[in-house]
């Protein structure tokens, strides 16, 4: 465990809150755009939110099954760095988002045993990042953002060929060991430093960060 651990801070939707995600050492923030999820923002929201954000600091779109059109609006408007795709997006469908908009393509695999491992290998082809998140509970609204994490010795000594991001379930006080255990050289949170459905918490963000890197 080091300080080479990057962190990506996701579901923000608060000026207060993106301010303690920089300052805290955040190497990503994540803005969510799904209306179901208490963390949603709107294109504008998101807008004055990411203008925030100083330039090393990589600003994520969460879209869930999102079609060209809101995509369209959203690469126009908010100033990003990635797209999150969070949903039943095929591989092909990564492909085309990817060329069309010119940005990297971080896709959602979500695992909850070992035959779901197959599908990181076919978003590995294709998208530029892959995040390893909890697979949701049968019949939940969200895709992600569940606080569920996944047995995460199902990936213990995995590689693939791209860049990945462990999510599901990480607190300040279970990062260190998941790092340990997955050999996760990126992690992922949301629920993890809240204190209720959306509302972050600054001081949690803050001991995420330095607990991520070994603190």
């Amino acid at each position: 465990m080091s300080e080479n651990i990057l962190v990506k801070i996701c579901g923000l939707s608060e000026p207060d809150h993106v301010r303690a995600a920089v300052a805290a050492g955040a190497d990503y923030v994540g803005f969510v755009f799904f209306a179901k999820s208490p963390r949603n923002v709107s294109v504008a929201q998101a807008e004055a939110l990411a203008a925030m954000v100083p330039d090393d600091v990589r600003k994520v779109a969460l879209v869930v099954n999102a079609d060209d059109a809101f995509l369209d609006e959203l690469v126009a408007q908010v100033q990003l760095d990635m797209l999150q795709l969070h949903g039943a997006e095929t591989p092909e469908r990564v492909t085309e988002i990817k060329a069309r908009y010119g940005l990297p393509v971080m896709k959602a695999v979500g695992v909850g045993e070992a035959s779901d491992l197959a599908a990181l290998d076919r978003y590995a082809a294709v998208a530029d990042q892959l995040l390893v998140d909890a697979k949701p509970p049968k019949g939940a609204d969200l895709p992600g953002g569940n606080g569920l994490a996944f047995d995460w010795r199902l990936i213990a000594g995995r590689d693939w060929p791209v860049p990945w991001m462990l999510a599901g379930g990480l607190t300040p006080g279970n990062v260190a060991e998941a790092v340990r255990l997955t050999g996760a050289e990126q992690v992922d949170v949301s629920s993890g430093v809240e204190n209720g459905p959306g509302a972050k918490d600054e001081t949690l963000i803050a001991e995420f960060v330095k607990a991520a890197h070994g603190g």
